[in-house]
């Protein structure tokens, strides 16, 4: 019987605790950028500088390539995370970042993109199977919740998740009856921790969710 995944499962001892110095005002700098470009109406309009038809673009690629390598080295909160999962039709492993969701004691991952994430159809395809990385990988099993419960969820996924806003029609502090309303058309699943995994090497990232 799984255990739910505990909101500090994936908290594991950073590789290396130093950062270097110029790496921290190189973030500093493109999070108040990323920050301004938030305000603009590329990013309120489907967030163009990194998608075009809902699917990253090459400087979406090279964005979540990078949050893959950083949540790898597990900087920032476990909520910040990848997703691994292996292409149910091409059978290669590939990782992606993630915003995790927190609600009721539970934790959950959400498809801002609906059901057009490739990772919905692979973890669908494996009976949920995947890996979590925030530092150390986890073996997890990502349970879909059925749409009728979905609308909390995704609530508190856009509370934390910036990126996600511009893809799901709904405002972040719009009342829950507006959630219930497109839940159906975003997948979610609970995150339910199976325990430590083995190291593997993934793909760089195809998607985002």
């Amino acid at each position: 019987m799984p255990m739910r995944y505990r909101q500090d499962a994936m908290t594991t001892k950073p590789r290396s605790s130093r950062i270097p110095a110029t790496v921290v005002g190189i973030l500093g700098v493109g999070l108040v950028a990323y920050g301004l470009y938030h305000r603009t109406h590329w990013y309120r309009e489907g967030n163009q500088l990194f998608y075009a038809k809902g699917r990253p673009n090459r400087a979406g690629k090279a964005f979540g390539d990078f949050w893959v390598a950083v949540n790898g080295r597990g900087v920032g909160p476990s909520w910040m995370a990848s997703l691994e999962t292996v292409g149910w039709k091409t059978g290669k492993r590939s990782a992606l970042p993630l915003v995790l969701a927190d609600w009721d004691g539970a934790r959950y991952a959400v498809s801002m993109f609906g059901e057009r994430s490739p990772w919905v159809r692979n973890v669908r395809a494996v009976d949920g199977r995947a890996v979590i990385r925030h530092g150390a990988p986890r073996d997890v099993r990502l349970v879909e919740v059925p749409a009728a419960e979905r609308a909390p969820i995704i609530k508190a996924y856009l509370a934390r998740a910036a990126g996600g806003r511009p893809h799901i029609p709904v405002d972040k502090d719009a009342p829950l009856a507006a959630f219930e309303a497109i839940a159906a058309d975003f997948p979610v699943f609970r995150v339910d921790d199976l325990g430590a995994a083995a190291e593997t090497s993934a793909a760089g990232s195809a998607d985002a969710g």
